[in-house]
């Protein structure tokens, strides 16, 4: 395995308010994973126009993600 590829991983992302398409290295992104699918999520500042963005993760986002060296963190019920 080559220790250069997480490093060097890009994701394609697109923003839902300007529509503008790019790419984001996994240190722009960040996956939160909580106890549903409601609650597991990756965000991002999209670069072109500032907007803070938030989408819902299924399972294979989630291994794509944290495959590719994106931050996670874990969200914890307080019930």
């Amino acid at each position: 395995m080559d220790a250069t590829a997480t490093a060097t991983a890009v994701f394609k992302a697109a923003c839902p308010d300007c529509r503008g398409r790019f790419e984001l290295h996994a240190g722009a992104l960040r996956l939160a994973i909580g106890a549903s699918s409601r609650t597991t999520f990756y965000s991002f500042t999209c670069p072109d126009c500032g907007s803070a963005v938030r989408k819902p993760a299924g399972e294979r986002i989630v291994e794509l993600l944290t495959g590719g060296g994106v931050r996670t963190l874990r969200l914890h019920s307080t019930a």
